[in-house]
């Protein structure tokens, strides 16, 4: 099997490109800017998705579903929002088609005009908060902790497969609170869920912080976030959550009475990931030979490929494979008996090892007489003989080493690739020479911000959660810093 794949250290770009297609994660769909998610990529969705949705759960929120239309007039009520989406709504403006008088086609039938434009929602804060306005009346209604799964259209130009497209698979959550304190405990709540579950399920370390005054989510009094670094030394923004104060509870007049039958606004928060954790998947992990996929993650943990040379000894293999997979199943390990006889052992090796699969068994005549059998690992691609007495014990065990061993790697990478500075022209250095997490002294204003990513394209990821509070000169104005915070380049 000729894999294709694009030298990691040639042209990162690319890399993972080819990777997103050779593995057969996604394509590029007929509408320019979106994409078609395939079986594979979306049977790992499926998992992120599945398991965040229990810690969801776990912590207290309910799913719901909201319309995929929202009234332009509804963007119009939050005046920072409106303006931070603008650019990017698709808009509906007719409800219906016909066909061309001269049969060249159908088109836009100029009779059937909306009385008022739709958008395809860009994010549905406008249009859940004018839900809540009907739903909460008194203090008895408060919290409402929703979550929904569902799509979003935000019109890019400049797209990469999951990383960036104009139309994208997400979840976001939605709550409603009495207090400030209660809104601002949620959102640091929901931001703990996203670091736990990128660090102990995508084997992937982040940075947690809040974000800049001009780096915040339209609408929002603050926004914080995760931050993963990329193989190119390049951050990727992997997850958001919000607290949005009462600004779209005043926008939509969303009041409650409290227990002394004053009326008061509600506090709001909203907090979401996407399918940029596809993408953030593969750029943390993979290598040159295809995917690299933490098994929590990986929809296919175990792969057994027969090796034989005649249909008696498929028989027997295939007889030995079934034992193994109803043992590694009830231990909670999903396997697959590759069977196949259309392709040749060393093209399914090749295969599983370009989509990731953490652990690969080969069995042949050979294992049977000797009760062995060839075990091989994605992430280090060691192989090495295990009794098939122990194999099951032994592969359990394994994926937990696998998961551990994934997550240190990419922690040490981080740990080299992040580099306290003092000056700007050290800054600049670094940026160039390698990249990276940059940690450096800021003057806390919008405009050196500004000035910082105009000239180097490196912009401020995060007010570090755990920033120790130092006196320092700003590396951009020389003017007095409380503190550093993390820059780099970013996808």
């Amino acid at each position: 099997m000729s894999k294709g794949i694009t030298k990691r250290s040639e042209d990162y770009s690319q890399w993972y490109n080819d990777i997103v297609k050779k593995a057969d994660l996604a394509e590029h769909s007929p509408v320019r800017g979106c994409m078609i998610i395939k079986p594979y990529g979306y049977s790992i969705w499926e998992k992120i998705q599945q398991n965040l949705d229990i810690m969801f759960k776990e912590t207290g929120h309910t799913n719901a579903y909201f319309p995929l239309f929202v009234p332009k007039s509804y963007l119009s009520k939050e005046a920072d929002h409106v303006e931070g989406f603008a650019k990017e709504c698709a808009v509906v403006t007719h409800y219906r088609l016909k066909n061309a008088e001269d049969g060249s086609g159908v088109i836009v039938d100029p009779e059937a005009k909306l009385e008022e434009e739709l958008i395809i929602r860009p994010t549905s804060e406008t249009v859940i908060w004018n839900t809540y306005k009907n739903w909460i009346q008194s203090y008895r209604d408060l919290p409402i902790l929703l979550n929904q799964w569902a799509n979003v259209v935000r019109w890019e130009m400049r797209t990469r497969l999951f990383l960036r497209t104009a139309e994208f698979l997400w979840q976001e959550g939605h709550t409603a609170h009495a207090t400030s304190q209660e809104a601002i405990d949620e959102t640091i709540q929901m931001l703990d869920v996203y670091g736990q579950f990128a660090e102990e399920f995508m084997a992937m370390p982040v940075i947690k912080g809040k974000k800049s005054e001009s780096e915040k989510f339209p609408g929002a009094i603050d926004t914080y976030c995760i931050e993963a670094l990329m193989q190119d030394g390049k951050a990727l923004q992997s997850g958001t959550s919000h607290f949005l104060g009462q600004n779209f509870a005043k926008a939509f007049d969303v009041k409650y009475a409290d227990k002394e039958g004053k009326l008061e606004y509600v506090w709001g928060t909203s907090w979401g990931v996407s399918t940029r954790l596809m993408g953030a998947l593969i750029m943390a992990h993979s290598d040159d030979l295809g995917l690299v996929l933490p098994p929590k993650l990986a929809p296919i943990q175990v792969v057994i490929i027969p090796v034989y040379r005649n249909d008696e000894q498929k028989e027997q293999i295939a007889e030995k494979a079934k034992v193994i997979m109803k043992d590694l199943k009830a231990k909670g390990i999903s396997v697959k008996f590759d069977d196949r006889d259309t392709h040749k052992p060393g093209w399914k090796f090749a295969e599983y090892e370009l989509k990731g699969v953490p652990v690969r068994l080969a069995l042949g005549p050979r294992d049977l007489e000797n009760n062995t059998v060839e075990v091989a690992r994605r992430d280090t691609l060691e192989k090495e003989f295990v009794s098939l007495d122990t194999a099951t014990d032994h592969i359990v065990e394994l994926m937990d080493k696998i998961q551990n061993n994934i997550f240190d790697k990419a922690h040490a990478f981080r740990a080299e690739n992040t580099v306290e500075v003092d000056t700007y022209d050290e800054f600049k250095a670094v940026l160039d020479d390698k990249g990276g997490f940059i940690s450096a002294h800021w003057d806390g204003t919008s405009e050196t911000e500004e000035l910082i990513k105009k000239e180097t394209k490196a912009t401020i990821r995060c007010i570090p959660m755990d920033q120790k509070l130092e006196e320092g000169k700003c590396i951009y104005s020389g003017k007095l810093s409380k503190g550093r915070v993390i820059f780099a380049r970013a996808y």
